[in-house]
C-alpha cells in the first residue's frame, strides 16, 4: 500500500506543480509586467491568457486534487498518523485554494476573457486585475504548502 500512496502522491505533486508554477510566475513576473502596459494590452494579454488557461489547466488541477484526496483516504486507512494528517491538511489547503479561485479569480477571468475576445476595455480593467492579483501570493503559498505536505507523505510514510 505504501507504493500506491507514494505513487498517488507523486502524480498529485506533479499535477499541482503545474498550477503552482503558474501562480508563482503570475506573482513574480506578470504582476510587474501588467503594471507597465496600457489598459488595452492588459485586457488582451490577461483575457486571452485566461481563455486558454481556464480551458487547459483544469485537467491537471482536478487530477492533483483528486489524487491528493486519494492519498488522504489511503493514508487514513493504511498509512501512518503523520501521512494521514499531512495529506489531509494538503487536501484542506487545496480546497481553500479552490474556494478562492472559484469566488474571486474565476469570475474575473471570465470578465477579462469576454472583454478580450470582444476587443473591449472595461472601465474597471485595472481594478479587476488588482483584485485578481491580490490573492495570487496566497494562492501560491497554499499550493506550495500542499505540495510540501505531499512530499512529506512520501518521505516519512
Amino acid at each position: 500500500m505504501d507504493i500506491i500512496i507514494g505513487l498517488s502522491a507523486t502524480i498529485a505533486i506533479l499535477a499541482l506543480a503545474v498550477i503552482f508554477g503558474t501562480d508563482v510566475v503570475a506573482a513574480v513576473v506578470f504582476r510587474p509586467v501588467y503594471a507597465e502596459i496600457d489598459d488595452r494590452s492588459l485586457v488582451q494579454v490577461t483575457g486571452r491568457g485566461h481563455y486558454y488557461g481556464d480551458r487547459r489547466l483544469p485537467v491537471v488541477g482536478i487530477l492533483g486534487t483528486v489524487l491528493t484526496a486519494v492519498v488522504a483516504v489511503l493514508s487514513l486507512l493504511w498509512g501512518t498518523p503523520f501521512t494521514a494528517a499531512a495529506s489531509g491538511l494538503a487536501l484542506l489547503l487545496l480546497l481553500v485554494w479552490l474556494t478562492l479561485f472559484a469566488r474571486i479569480s474565476a469570475p474575473i477571468n471570465k470578465q477579462l476573457t469576454k472583454a478580450a475576445l470582444a476587443d473591449e476595455v472595461p472601465a474597471d480593467a485595472r481594478a479587476l486585475q488588482a483584485r485578481w492579483e491580490s490573492i495570487i501570493p496566497l494562492r501560491a503559498v497554499l499550493l506550495g504548502l500542499s505540495i510540501l505536505l505531499l512530499c512529506g507523505t512520501i518521505l516519512l510514510g
